[in-house]
């Protein structure tokens, strides 16, 4: 016997839910009601979380750091993050450009910000900080490039000098 909190009417779920914008958080994907179920009784389907993909572009400065070293870093972080696209770097900045599977745009830039701290260590990269972000989704970034906006890298893939 499921229990419903006091607020709740019979009609509705007991569960709280957040809710947000359409195409958001809280946007639910219910199963059809069969047509032999009792009134009054929800179907019980699975919610599924769709993921998305989202690309992004991390800025990070800071102190100078030596090219060989830094190079040596950010090969490292591309071999340790799937999706990597490419990074340009000179000695005190850097710009790393990939594609980020999350649900919606506050998963991928929640992901994307702990993205250098996360690998500071494992890929000795320099305690840069983040500087600039940017997350758009897939059909968003193909639409800029097929305006002529936002063109990919002159060297897609690989780390690369300015």
């Amino acid at each position: 016997m499921v229990r419903r909190r006091e607020e709740a009417l019979p009609e509705q779920r007991s569960e709280r839910r957040l809710t947000s914008i359409e195409g958001g958080r809280g946007v639910e994907q219910r199963a059809p009601r069969e047509a032999d179920r009792d009134a009054g009784q929800e179907s019980r389907g699975s919610v599924r979380e769709q993921t998305r993909m989202w690309h992004v572009v991390l800025s990070v400065a800071g102190a100078a750091t030596p090219l060989p070293e830094l190079r040596t870093a950010l090969e490292k972080l591309a071999h340790d993050h799937s999706f990597f696209l490419t990074a340009r770097y000179a000695a005190d900045h850097a710009e790393v450009r990939y594609w980020e599977e999350a649900r919606d745009l506050h998963d991928a830039a929640a992901i994307a910000l702990r993205l250098w701290g996360e690998h500071k260590a494992s890929a000795k990269l320099p305690a840069w900080e983040i500087v600039g972000l940017e997350v758009v989704d897939r059909p968003t970034y193909h639409k800029r490039v097929a305006e002529g906006f936002g063109d990919p890298p002159p060297q897609l893939g690989g780390v690369h000098p300015y």
